[in-house]
């Protein structure tokens, strides 16, 4: 992954909460963006593609008190890029927190649908396409990896050029409501294995209740293939 950092120090307007402010004192603004920048910088570790943050200074006419303890942080249920205000806080010697205005672009590959895809269709090789660009101009949860799209059922129908995104594919059920299933309880040294009606949809992993040829409703998890497992 390739990263361009850089400081622009009249980009951004500041949001500055002083609690303590004498008009002799000063914080210089350099602390502050190399703190900033170097937050980012650990924050972005990890993104996909080339990384470009660019960082609006502090102020140079502020009038917060010089802070020895500077200490970055994100709003909570901000994420750690595209346009955002990264927090400064200074605990030592006095309180005060500053907003300093960021952004952080995240050029990589991703995917979109090659060719309209139907509600409720297996997403296959000739569906996917890539595109280059800022994944943080993008929705949410754009995704950029086959893997992640590959064998997939789609939500609802998608048209072609569309960013693919998690939340329009679902894994597809192992076991269907009504469909015959092999029960199997297995342990040490023994297995045993019987045939019943799943009485719900699942996916791998999910719980099913399963009705047995005498009646008795059973509880297990859905394996791929379409077995049910029933827990010892």
């Amino acid at each position: 992954m390739r990263k361009t950092s850089r400081l622009r120090l009249h980009a951004f307007p500041l949001a500055l909460l002083p609690l303590s402010c004498p008009a002799f004192a000063q914080q210089a603004p350099e602390p502050v963006n190399r703190t900033v920048l170097a937050f980012l910088q650990q924050e972005a570790r990890g993104l996909p593609g080339k990384v470009e943050i660019e960082v609006g200074g502090l102020d140079p006419r502020n009038q917060l008190p010089p802070c020895a303890n500077l200490i970055p942080f994100l709003p909570a249920g901000t994420r750690a890029w595209g346009q955002i205000s990264v927090g400064v806080r200074c605990d030592s010697p006095v309180t005060w927190t500053a907003y300093i205005q960021a952004r952080v672009a995240v050029t990589a590959d991703y995917l979109v649908a090659a060719q309209p895809l139907r509600a409720g269709q297996i997403v296959g090789q000739a569906d996917i396409g890539r595109r280059r660009g800022d994944l943080a101009a993008l929705p949410d949860n754009t995704l950029t990896d086959p893997a992640q799209v590959l064998g997939l059922h789609t939500r609802y129908a998608v048209a072609a050029g569309s960013p693919l995104r998690g939340d329009m594919l679902r894994i597809p059920h192992a076991v269907r409501q009504g469909q015959n299933v092999r029960v199997v309880s297995a342990g040490p040294g023994f297995s045993v294995s019987s045939e019943g009606r799943a009485m719900n949809n699942a996916v791998p992993g999910e719980m099913v209740r399963v009705r047995m040829p005498n009646g008795q409703v059973v509880t297990g998890t859905a394996r791929p293939g379409g077995d049910v497992e029933i827990p010892q």
